[in-house]
């Protein structure tokens, strides 16, 4: 059986909308509102604004996927480049929940444990693939 790279790229994309729909959880999850008003203004100010800038990074992850998958399956340098970025972004974000987060207090019924080591399979999926295609795309565009 072969698998098409940039289906997996396509679904790679999708999946980072999903993320956005986890992510929109967050503040109510972690109480936002009551932590953040602790810090003074700038600082707060700093949280958000860093937050709306991952989104919008998460965002362009997502278009580029799902629009130009075959693009980046194609093996170009800058395909290349940006999956090798975007493998880099996500097994960063991988290692930071495996090895620096403890939400283990915020997981307090089953479908926020689902959804925490549900993103944990959706960040491995995309740093796998993102860097499968960094290393290898282009050619066939079929995995073996």
């Amino acid at each position: 059986m072969t698998i098409n790279l940039a289906n997996l790229l396509f679904l790679g994309g999708v999946c980072h909308f999903g993320i956005l729909g986890a992510s929109a959880l967050v503040p109510r999850v972690l109480a936002w509102r009551e932590e953040l008003a602790k810090l003074r203004p700038l600082c707060r100010h700093l949280v958000w604004t860093h937050g709306a800038f991952i989104v919008l990074v998460i965002v362009a992850f997502g278009v580029l996927s799902v629009v130009a998958a075959p693009d980046l399956a194609g093996g170009s340098r800058l395909a290349r480049l940006t999956c090798g970025f975007v493998a880099a972004f996500w097994l960063a974000r991988l290692a930071i929940q495996l090895f620096l987060f403890d939400a283990t207090p915020f997981l307090t019924n089953r479908w926020l444990k689902l959804g925490y080591h549900g993103l944990t399979a959706v960040f491995t999926y995309l740093g796998a693939v993102y860097a499968y295609a960094a290393v290898f795309a282009g050619g066939t565009g079929v995995m073996p």
